[in-house]
């Protein structure tokens, strides 16, 4: 078993296939197929499926990028955990380069951050651009999902920092951000006139629930409460929220933080009782952080501390 057998195992995972693989590692598709079989004949077992029932695997299964398996390519249990241990031994083998490193007082190797596409503009780019503008030497890899996806990429290895809705259990986190939210009406819905909209008054209206990590927030305000939401969709992004409020399709309650300026005919209300979001940067084990996740974490408290003074 060699580096460069695991590094063409996490390749072919997160990039969906062996072609897509081999334009990532700069190894040919030829020498990338090699890699994967010559590992599965010294594991003895089978790393990937590949048949078109592949495709139906749980999203929180495939990569951070999103990209389709090629040809229904996808892992087998066996191949999704030896992809965990293949994460986990290459990310000591590469600590050992950034320790090094550190050691001689400079920062190197990899960022693997996911964000919530909601803090991404809002909060992350600005971060980013100041980590980036003092260590060049350190590549970032910047993906975008919801709560679920980044908690699941932060447990199997594939992000070592991440955006997530507070509580986070099991987790190490630094505050981030808190923000509130309110209730998004159609321009023309009566309750738009209002200046305030209770949590109560949506009781009885088409209610479009996001299936993010906003969910439990507004289900635990509603309960608090004692209202009762009839949900009548559900959807992930708050772009689809907003347009499906256009629309007339219902109402809902979603985070002031990453709203476009223009909203078009959906208006916002403030919302009684207040309902805020916090969020955090998580990380598994702040200790066991590498160089570069601690060189960003120190970033984020300067930018943080010089922007709130």
């Amino acid at each position: 078993m060699t580096l460069a057998q695991l590094r063409a195992l996490i390749a072919v995972a997160e990039h969906g296939g062996f072609t897509a693989a081999a334009d990532h590692t700069g190894m040919s598709q030829p020498a990338v197929s090699r890699a994967i079989a010559a590992l599965e004949r010294e594991l003895g077992a089978a790393l990937f499926v590949r048949h078109r029932a592949a495709r139906e695997r749980r999203r929180l299964e495939e990569p951070p990028n999103g990209v389709r398996h090629e040809h229904g390519i996808a892992l087998t249990e066996a191949g999704r955990r030896a992809v965990d241990r293949a994460r986990e031994a290459l990310r000591h083998f590469d600590l050992i380069r950034a320790d090094v490193a550190a050691a001689a007082g400079e920062t190197t190797g990899e960022l693997r951050l996911a964000s919530l596409p909601s803090a991404t503009g809002t909060l992350i780019a600005r971060l980013l651009r100041a980590f980036t503008d003092r260590y060049p030497q350190v590549r970032v890899r910047l993906f975008e999902g919801v709560d679920d996806d980044i908690r699941a990429w932060l447990r199997r290895g594939a992000a070592e920092i991440g955006v997530v809705t507070l509580p986070a259990p099991g987790l190490d986190t630094v505050p981030l951000s808190t923000h509130d939210m309110v209730a998004a009406l159609p321009a023309g819905h009566p309750l738009a006139r209002r200046p305030v909209v209770h949590i109560a008054e949506l009781a009885g209206q088409p209610f479009i629930l996001t299936t993010a990590g906003c969910r439990p927030l507004i289900m635990t305000a509603a309960r608090e409460s004692e209202v009762r939401l009839d949900i009548a969709f559900e959807a992930s992004g708050p772009a689809a929220i907003l347009e499906m409020i256009a629309a007339g399709l219902g109402v809902s309650i979603v985070p002031t933080l990453g709203l476009p300026a223009d909203l078009g005919t959906v208006v916002t209300r403030p919302l009684e009782p207040r309902t805020t979001r916090s969020l955090a940067l998580a990380v598994p084990s702040l200790p066991d952080c590498g160089p570069a996740v601690r060189a960003f974490l120190d970033q984020v408290d300067a930018e943080l501390s010089a922007f709130t003074m």
